[in-house]
């Protein structure tokens, strides 16, 4: 006999979030045994598994104070678009995905008409590294949260948040990332006078591709008239590729240019050292095991803010590692000299080098879990609900 419809809706706002849906469905589907009905907002990974987004969720790839700001009449009606149609369907639980400026409004508006729907967030917000209050108010209208960092739980039982559980990281079962660890263990370093790979990676998003790739342009000329065994190449995703060809266009030294998907992890598997934009990639780069220098320039208002952030470093491994594993330039540390001398350590068998692809063991091994992501994520999504219904919350 087959189970009862499973309503659920979802709300994902960026490629990562809607990664971390579709195998959190796709888990759901296995374990529930009966028809899954998606409602909500995603991309192309949600939709695969049946949900017809509510709007284009790249709308929500936004980054920054001023874009914030030029389009927050548009996100308002947005987060009332959505919590409208979720309230409308009733559904049996709500799962919000990152984003939390976007997701953790729609709930709250969800809650507040909905007080009895089950609330889970997957990936904790940031409440570690600033505005740690929102933990508390988490309370409110989470009932459970499913983390990826594994250091995550205990911050949220020290702020006083929701229940907290680490399922894993979603990299660790990637078929992209396992291939490209097996590619470069084989391929190791080459001899000082074989050609050096290194990888440019200014961000996703124009504003970040803006503020890095000039500081990129002048370290790639300094490496050049201090090296002549140098190749730069700058992986980018389709949309920002334009961008990425303007304004290299006129460079010395031009980096080879790819596109998409597989065309990064390729890059990855070939590379010596990287300098990369803070972010998501900067743990992607250690988990493959590609030595880097975390990069980062802030637009001017948000360096006002700067000193409430609480976290001692923004890079992941070195948050997961709980020491210094790889260096991190900021606004005005971050000089095209300091990039270029990095590149030549870490590229180049270095006790550098050594010191940092030790702690990327570590970091490996402190990622792991026993069961994939998205099935432990699925387990804990059934389990919040059949508490719900049986009064518990």
């Amino acid at each position: 006999m087959s189970a009862a419809s499973l309503k659920l809706a979802v709300v994902a706002g960026e490629v990562s979030g809607d990664l971390l849906g579709g195998d959190l469905v796709a888990a759901l589907k296995r374990r529930h045994h009966g028809p899954v009905e998606l409602v909500g907002v995603g991309g192309e990974a949600l939709e695969a598994q049946g949900l017809r987004s509510l709007f284009d969720y790249s709308e929500l790839s936004i980054m920054g104070f001023i874009q914030v700001i030029k389009r927050l009449p548009k996100l308002l009606g947005r987060i009332r678009q959505t919590a409208d149609a979720i309230i409308a369907a009733k559904p049996d639980v709500l799962v919000i995905i990152d984003s939390p400026d976007f997701t953790h409004r729609v709930a709250k508006r969800v809650r507040k008409a909905l007080p009895d729907l089950p609330v889970v967030d997957y990936v904790c917000p940031s409440v570690w590294a600033w505005k740690e209050y929102r933990a508390q108010q988490m309370l409110a209208y989470v009932d459970h949260v499913l983390a990826v960092l594994p250091f995550e739980p205990a911050a949220m039982q020290r702020l006083g948040g929701p229940t907290t559980t680490y399922v894993g990281h979603r990299l660790t079962v990637d078929s992209n990332l396992v291939e490209t660890r097996r590619k470069r263990a084989l391929r190791g370093l080459g001899d000082a006078d074989v050609l050096k790979t290194i990888l440019l990676l200014p961000g996703s998003r124009a504003s970040e591709i803006r503020q890095l790739l000039p500081v990129f342009e002048r370290a790639t000329e300094e490496l050049s008239r201090r090296n002549n065994n140098i190749r730069f190449l700058l992986p980018t995703v389709p949309k920002q590729e334009a961008l990425v060809r303007s304004l290299t266009a006129n460079w010395q030294l031009k980096p080879d240019i790819v596109v998409g998907h597989d065309a990064k992890w390729s890059a990855f598997a070939e590379a010596d050292a990287a300098m990369a934009a803070s972010g998501t990639v900067i743990l992607e780069l250690g988990l493959a095991g590609v030595p880097v220098v975390s990069t980062y320039k802030t637009e001017w208002l948000a360096k006002f803010v700067l000193s409430r952030i609480k976290i001692w470093t923004a890079a992941l491994p070195n948050l997961i590692a709980d020491y210094a594993v790889l260096p991190e330039l900021i606004n005005d540390v971050l000089r095209p000299g300091m990039l270029a001398r990095y590149m030549e350590r870490l590229s180049s068998d270095t006790p550098e080098r050594a010191a940092m692809l030790a702690g990327y063991d570590l970091v490996w091994q402190r990622i792991q879990t026993k069961e994939p992501p998205g099935d432990k994520a699925a387990q804990i999504v059934l389990d919040v609900l059949a508490h719900k219904k049986t009064g518990h919350r």
